[in-house]
């Protein structure tokens, strides 16, 4: 079983590489998914999250107000620092988990030949030293604000302050197996994800399929 582990900075167009790449026949892991369950109520995170913030950060119905939160720690670098401490080793734990089912499966027939990683903060987590590539999707800066702005309503200066929040597109690039530039057209992207799954699947399978 090959694990690639799939990420690209906020805006990067990163759900459109892994739904082409769930077309190819790859499974998915999401960890954005991910992180929203291990905050759900009644979870250890979600309980921090108030002992640490305060109950204000919890909606009527007990969970975690999202909206709330991200003004906050996107305006305040301490704070986003304070939640990832919490979040971010049961996010990694959790697909860690996942992982290990797949590859359990695939021993036994049954799993995926190829596991993606869908996750925005691959690097920033340290979970790209649990796959065999890095795929980075890539986008020119004023293009990743203009669909930031239109996707979720903010302006330009929120969407700067949320890029910013992330590790820089070129740190991630150092870590980058391969790179898929995601300015121009959704075809172009397409045609780039199925280059790299063709490379890659005669990279890794060779011996066992005779390529």
């Amino acid at each position: 079983m090959i694990v690639i582990g799939l990420t690209g900075n906020i805006g990067s167009g990163k759900s459109t590489v892994a739904r082409r790449l769930k077309d190819l026949g790859a499974q998915i892991i999401d960890a954005d998914l991910v992180a929203r369950e291990v905050v759900l109520p009644g979870t250890p995170a979600l309980q921090e999250i108030a002992d640490c913030f305060g109950a204000e950060f919890l909606d009527s119905t007990g969970n975690l107000d999202r909206k709330k939160m991200g003004a906050k720690v996107f305006a305040d670098p301490q704070a986003m620092e304070k939640l990832n401490n919490i979040t971010h080793p049961k996010i990694k734990g959790e697909v860690y988990r996942q992982i290990q089912l797949c590859q359990k499966e695939n021993k036994n027939g049954a799993g995926p030949r190829v596991l993606v990683i869908d996750a925005p903060l691959l690097v920033e987590v340290g979970l790209e030293q649990s796959v065999n590539e890095v795929w980075m999707v890539k986008i020119d800066q004023d293009i990743q604000i203009a669909r930031l702005t239109q996707r979720d309503g903010v302006t330009p200066e929120e969407a700067l302050s949320r890029i910013a929040a992330q590790l820089p597109q070129d740190e991630k690039l150092k870590f980058a197996t391969r790179v898929i530039e995601n300015s121009g057209d959704k075809n172009e992207t397409i045609r780039q994800v199925n280059r790299h799954w063709e490379n890659m699947m005669k990279e890794h399978f060779r011996e066992t399929d005779g390529i």
